[in-house]
């Protein structure tokens, strides 16, 4: 593996030559390489002087810096700077990163649960429109009696299968038993102790 110390001292001279301004300049000489690992260059900038890495970021500059840098090493890189000059400083940022990743990861988990649930509600709830509308004769207390029974029989199973169980699920839970309401002339409450029963909830 190329020596990173190495590697950014033959990248430096050409990087200077391709860009202009004091800030960059002053963020190319306070730059001190830290690693080169995974096709990734770190480069750390003193925490005092933090903002100068702003400079390094830019697009032009951090494209050239690596392309330089790749034609040195001779493989593709990617630019990293980092806050901090050591390698216990590298190390603090990956272990910052690795817990950003696993709260992205639970965040997207939730979501997924949250799409899931919610999709669940909705085909159910489209389902119970559906039967009430194939209802033949629906003034008749016999057969919105059958559509009750039915009805009860869809929700508590996707009740039983529900694996979100926070307020958007309960919400939409929630909406399926008002709908189950409206259409059978039963109160919500009556709705929900027969949903839950059938459920093994209560």
């Amino acid at each position: 593996m190329a020596d990173v110390n190495q590697v950014w001292k033959e990248t430096l001279p050409t990087v200077r030559q391709g860009v202009t301004g004091v800030g960059v300049w002053t963020a190319l000489s306070a730059a001190v390489p830290i690693a080169l690992e995974d096709g990734v260059l770190v480069l750390g900038i003193p925490p005092l002087e933090s903002e100068l890495g702003g400079h390094l970021r830019i697009a032009a500059t951090k494209r050239l810096i690596e392309t330089t840098a790749a034609g040195i090493v001779g493989t593709p890189l990617t630019l990293r700077v980092i806050e901090g000059t050591t390698q216990e400083d590298f190390e603090r940022a990956k272990r910052r990163d690795a817990e950003r990743r696993k709260l992205q990861e639970a965040e997207l988990t939730k979501m997924r649960a949250e799409m899931q649930a919610r999709t669940s509600w909705d085909a159910v709830y489209e389902q119970l429109s559906r039967r009430y509308a194939a209802i033949s004769s629906k003034s008749l207390p016999q057969n919105r009696a059958r559509f009750f029974e039915e009805a009860v029989a869809l929700i508590a199973e996707a009740r039983q299968s529900q694996t979100n169980w926070d307020e958007l699920g309960e919400r939409n839970y929630a909406r399926c038993l008002e709908r189950l309401s409206q259409y059978s002339d039963v109160p919500s409450t009556l709705c929900a102790i027969e949903v839950m029963k059938r459920a093994g909830e209560l």
